[in-house]
């Protein structure tokens, strides 16, 4: 998702692979499986393009945090407790994050 989101246009299996880089040089296939993976999740979207898919972000990456946390929150039986435990045990810089957008709710009803 990285190299999806690193860019405004459509990217290829291909495009994916060159950007990874020579430290990380997974297969072709692995790279396609992800993608595919990514597609039927709701992550990507895909066009043919010639005899390859183009793959989009179908979510940006606070979008895609979000969903995951709130995700997160669901599957852990309790979302209430989850996120009060979360909120007893955040950091400094996490409770003036939660504060703030909170204080920006508020004003935003």
């Amino acid at each position: 998702m990285e190299v999806v989101w690193s860019t405004d246009d459509a990217v290829r299996v291909r495009d994916v692979l060159d950007k990874l880089g020579p430290a990380r040089q997974p297969a072709y296939t692995t790279v396609m499986t992800v993608m595919d993976n990514l597609y039927r999740k709701g992550w990507l979207s895909r066009e043919l393009d010639g005899r390859a898919y183009s793959y989009q972000a179908t979510r940006d990456r606070i979008q895609a945090a979000t969903d995951a946390v709130r995700e997160l929150l669901a599957d852990s039986g309790d979302p209430s407790a989850a996120l009060l435990h979360f909120a007893r045990n955040a950091t400094t810089a996490e409770l003036r994050a939660l504060t703030r957008g909170l204080k920006e709710r508020g004003r935003r009803r």
